[in-house]
């Protein structure tokens, strides 16, 4: 058994399932994601303090379309069977893409569903989530990365519904540069230009039925996690950001989840730096249609 500061993990997603009365925990588990990729593993818990793992839940085969960069898998549980979104860099052209994989249970092994990734093959993109809205239509939300356009920007394309390709063109949702929280990203690599980060959009529904948004971008450089609502309660929104970030304490890719007693609370890694990165957990707390997490988590 693993304690949660002890469990190196970026990008973490936790899948409860009531009826074993467990806690799955996934997350980017190589060592060095910035490099090669290994697979993906996860741990699972019945009170989210003590885990057991790491249990290999994916590992690529010699014709997978990727080697380089397996970052954020997302698990779901949709009509009967688990499905696994995550980022990969493709071998072709080196671009990011998001790609759905699928298991018999959340320890997989998950195995490709889609040809490849759902995101555009001309786009770097990375970090697609699902999203069913209230028609039971599946959606994903994902990021158009910032070294490809400069301003990032989260987007939102239909998919099919057996999850294996997009229908339709991906709209744009919003740019980082819109929400008042974030600064420019200052890069090495890019000198004299203003870069503005998205990443790890997550979607979920308040208590009286509201659309949020967690995504994570900057402040001053320092990783922070902004919310995000939608007017329209739907997914193409317009999108209303709150005026300062959820979280910016160096945290952030983040998502949220309803434990067995109730409540919700809001997984992020911190700090932003490998190998230190954590998962936390912090109790989310809804009143009067704003979202807000514990006053010395979020500082």
């Amino acid at each position: 058994m693993k304690a949660t500061r002890d469990i190196q993990i970026r990008d973490p997603f936790v899948l409860p399932i009531e009826a074993e009365g467990k806690y799955y925990l996934f997350g980017s588990t190589d060592a060095n994601i910035w490099g090669k990729g290994t697979g993906f593993d996860a741990y699972v818990s019945e009170d989210l303090e003590q885990w057991d793992g790491p249990h290999p839940v994916f590992r690529p085969g010699d014709d997978f379309f990727s080697d380089t960069n397996f970052w954020a898998p997302e698990v779901y549980n949709y009509q009967g069977a688990f499905y696994m979104f995550a980022t990969f860099r493709r071998k072709d052209n080196s671009l990011l893409g998001t790609a759905v994989l699928v298991g018999d249970n959340p320890f997989g092994p998950f195995k490709l569903h889609s040809d490849g990734p759902v995101t555009p093959a001309d786009w770097s993109s990375l970090d697609g989530s699902l999203h069913v809205d209230g028609e039971g239509q599946p959606w994903m939300v994902f990021c158009h990365e910032w070294q490809q356009v400069a301003d990032g920007e989260v987007c939102a394309v239909r998919l099919s519904a057996d999850l294996k390709r997009a229908v339709g063109e991906p709209a744009v949702l919003f740019r980082a540069s819109e929400a008042p929280w974030t600064t420019p990203f200052i890069a090495e690599r890019y000198p004299g230009q203003d870069n503005y980060v998205t990443d790890g959009p997550y979607l979920f529904r308040g208590g009286a039925g509201e659309l949020y948004m967690l995504w994570a971008g900057f402040i001053r450089n320092q990783y922070a996690l902004g919310l995000a609502k939608s007017v329209s309660g739907g997914v193409l929104g317009p999108w209303v950001h709150e005026e300062k970030a959820l979280y910016q304490n160096d945290g952030g890719h983040g998502m949220v989840f309803r434990t067995f007693d109730g409540r919700l609370l809001l997984t992020i890694h911190t700090p932003n730096r490998t190998p230190d990165e954590r998962p936390i957990f912090l109790e989310v707390r809804e009143e009067n249609g704003k979202i807000t997490v514990a006053a010395d988590a979020a500082d």
